[in-house]
């Protein structure tokens, strides 16, 4: 099990959940703040937990307004244009993702080279490092979720 911090609502919350499924679970908290600071925008004043319900439901309602759209939708709606887009936006992030992992190999290649000559620069590229390693990290679980998307899309 891993901890993570998500904030919502400009709240910070500590929670737990599977080992690799800290993305998804950051991913999912971004949503609900997005609606909860909605919420805060429009100058509604209201308790933690009320604020929290109301940004569930909203997403909620995407959800299933989502899920209704897709419902209605069947196999032939599908053209061999939109299979080749999706083909193309498969490709372009798979393309964004090769170009990080490269990035990262050049950084940890640039550190073992590099005489450091004091603590503080090797602080400043160890955070280099695991700043980009998060962005592998979330360019992975986005293309993950996008490819689980697309798959649901295209088997209905």
């Amino acid at each position: 099990m891993s901890q993570v911090t998500i904030k919502i609502g400009g709240r910070s919350f500590d929670v737990v959940c599977q080992e690799g499924e800290e993305n998804y679970l950051k991913t999912a908290a971004a949503m609900l703040d997005e609606e909860a600071q909605k919420l805060e925008s429009a100058g509604a004043r209201i308790t933690e937990s009320r604020m929290l319900l109301m940004a569930g439901l909203l997403l909620a309602d995407r959800t299933a307004a989502s899920e209704e759209k897709l419902s209605k939708r069947n196999d032939a709606s599908y053209s061999e244009a939109s299979d080749s887009e999706i083909s193309k936006h498969n490709s372009i992030l798979d393309t964004k993702l090769k170009a990080a992992e490269l990035e990262i190999s050049n950084l940890k290649s640039q550190i073992s080279n590099q005489h450091i000559s004091s603590d503080k620069d090797t602080d400043i590229n160890q955070i280099n490092l695991e700043t980009v390693q998060l962005e592998i990290d979330e360019a992975k679980a986005t293309i993950s979720f996008m490819l689980n998307k697309v798959k649901s899309l295209v088997w209905i």
